[in-house]
């Protein structure tokens, strides 16, 4: 089938545009420049018809594209390829000088700027049938302003450049102008990150080490990485040096320098030394478990004590490491395990640092006694609290805007919410109650954060009922629930009614048995909070649950105490009322504790 030769192929003879559409079916070696039967081929064809030809080769070899010009002058044909600011379009654009010398032309340093091309190559040679020569240029480097860099070379024989290893020159130039492109604007280019898992200890447990790194993946994907690559290494126990062992860490290093990587993150809390020491060997930044989940947090965080809170945490995580980071800074260049507090003045000595939690902490204690004004206040009005509570991504937040008709923020990712939400909701029974939104828990929840939040958690400890939603369409959902109550028994309210919701029943669609066998536990219902399906059976089992130390009584109140039947309709629920001859007939649902104290006018 003949091949378009682009270009002026006027006054060509047929035999020539023939021999012409033959370069086609010519290959050059894959990781080629040129092969030296195609140079030799150029040079025979261009010296023929005394005008210059330009090709395009693919890196695989391929001819893409032929062209002729004049004696002094060829117009490339238009390329259609994958070029960006961190790649080259994958093509190499060859075309002969007959008659003049391997040097390029200010128009070629133009297209190769432009096109973004592999490499821009001239062909020459002396006498016909001598050996031909090529010079040709490649963008290097990318200047302060984004702009390539170009440099020329040769000129070189054929056989010097068909036996060059352009291949890999391609590959380490794309290398490099990728991480010069991530380097000068960091936030517009995500982190290449690495993650890494020790199997240890229990080895059959059902949350395994590659569960685990899943779930960090999705950490680092929160976070705003690009996961490159994960490893698991199975190890009796923690090395104390490099945590995964010193062969491990060889391999790693290779993997690092070959995928551009800019971090590591370890599924595991590592000591400050063995940080330091994985630093000085791979390379590249690392953090570990609890320092992600610390930048996803400082990330996420909106209110004026979320961000305290956050601060605090992530302080007393670095306080053991100030030591050994050196005054240059080295981790002052932004990032995931950066953003927060980051290393303002932390260099200077850590009584600065002790300062510094001292003084977030009193600004913790104030605003806690603020809440718990407000707290006494809600206490006072006897109104009923129920907590939402639950692994992240458990669908907490969607089920709130669900239930309440409210539209807070909800989104399919890990620790979508951080600071507390509350809103009313009414109940089928005509009562009325606040719902609150809590934050998250997680496998391995840093002992920095319960410590920093516990403020902000201790709205679960005043909660009348507690609503564990469980994602039961998760593989281990189980194992999540069993990592909720952990941090319930750490901040002591498993006394607490809990109802456990199950939700996402929406995509059980095949699991109709599992679903059926979650309905049979005790104080357990399953919904979908997506589609709404099993919310009014929700609202029914909330009401029961929250009026279980709820009673109906009937009271006489004299007409000398108007004020006391008027403090029943702001704090009870006013069934009926008649005006008799001794006062005023009420009849009202309450708490059981309210009822006692109006004992005296119980009719």
């Amino acid at each position: 089938m003949p091949q378009t030769i682009y270009g002026r192929t006027e006054g060509l003879k047929k035999q020539v545009l023939t021999q012409l559409e033959a370069i086609y079916e010519l290959r050059a070696d894959e990781g080629q420049l040129i092969s030296h039967e195609l140079a030799l081929v150029l040079r025979d064809l261009s010296e023929e018809i005394n005008r210059e030809i330009s090709l395009y080769i693919d890196r695989k070899g391929k001819v893409t594209a032929v062209a002729v010009g004049s004696d002094c002058h060829v117009d490339l044909p238009q390329v259609e390829s994958r070029r960006s600011q961190n790649r080259l379009c994958g093509v190499a654009c060859i075309h002969t000088h007959p008659h003049g010398a391997p040097r390029l032309s200010g128009v070629d340093f133009s297209a190769l700027r432009d096109l973004r091309f592999d490499a821009m190559a001239a062909l020459a040679w002396e006498t016909p049938g001598s050996e031909p020569v090529l010079g040709f240029a490649i963008i290097t480097d990318l200047d302060d302003n984004q702009q390539p860099v170009l440099q020329e070379f040769g000129p070189y024989t054929a056989k010097d450049v068909a036996s060059m290893p352009f291949g890999n020159i391609v590959h380490l130039i794309e290398k490099l102008l990728a991480k010069r492109s991530r380097n000068h604007n960091l936030e517009e280019g995500p982190e290449r990150a690495m993650l890494v898992s020790l199997a240890w200890g229990d080895l059959n447990a059902r949350w395994s080490a590659e569960d685990s790194v899943e779930e960090l993946a999705q950490l680092a994907e929160t976070a705003g990485a690009l996961v490159v690559g994960k490893f698991v290494q199975s190890r009796p126990k923690p090395d104390p040096v490099f945590f995964i062992g010193k062969g491990k860490v060889q391999e790693m290093a290779l993997f690092a320098q070959q995928e551009d990587i800019d971090l590591c993150i370890f599924d595991d809390e590592l000591s400050p030394a063995q940080q330091r020491n994985l630093e000085r060997a791979l390379g590249v930044r690392i953090i570990d478990r609890t320092g992600l989940i610390l930048d996803i947090f400082a990330k996420r965080a909106r209110t004026s004590e979320g961000k305290l809170q956050v601060e605090l945490a992530q302080l007393q995580y670095m306080l053991p490491r100030i030591m050994g980071q050196g005054t240059s800074l080295s981790r002052l260049g932004g990032g995931i395990g950066t953003r927060g507090p980051g290393e303002t003045k932390l260099e200077v000595d850590r009584r600065r640092i002790r300062d510094r939690i001292a003084f977030l902490e009193e600004q913790i204690r104030k605003m806690k006694g603020s809440r718990k004004q407000q707290q006494r206040a809600r206490n006072k009005s006897e109104v009923k609290q129920v907590c939402l509570v639950g692994y992240t991504n458990a669908g907490k937040s969607t089920l709130l805007n669900q239930l309440t008709h409210s539209d807070i923020y909800a989104q399919d990712q890990l620790f979508a919410t951080l600071d507390p939400t509350t809103r009313q909701l009414e109940l089928p029974d005509g009562d009325v109650c606040t719902l609150t939104d809590t934050v998250g828990f997680i496998q391995r929840l840093p002992h920095q954060l319960v410590a920093a939040f516990r403020s902000t958690l201790e709205v679960v400890k005043d909660a009348d009922l507690l609503v564990h939603v469980i994602d039961c369409s998760h593989e281990l959902y189980r194992e999540q629930a069993e990592a909720v109550y952990q941090v319930l028994q750490e901040l002591e309210v498993t006394d607490k009614p809990i109802l456990t919701v199950y939700n996402k029943v929406d995509k059980l669609h095949q699991f109709q048995g599992l679903q059926h066998r979650l309905e049979q536990e005790e104080h357990t219902v399953c919904v979908s909070a997506k589609t709404g399906d099993g919310i009014p059976r929700l609202l029914q089992t909330m009401a029961g649950m929250l009026g279980q130390d709820m009673t109906e009584v009937t009271l006489c109140i004299p007409y000398a105490e108007t004020r006391l039947a008027a403090r029943l309709h702001s704090d009870a629920r006013v069934l009926s009322e008649e005006y008799g001859d001794q006062g005023i007939l009420v009849k009202a649902r309450m708490k059981k504790t309210m009822a006692d104290k109006l004992a005296a006018y119980r009719k």
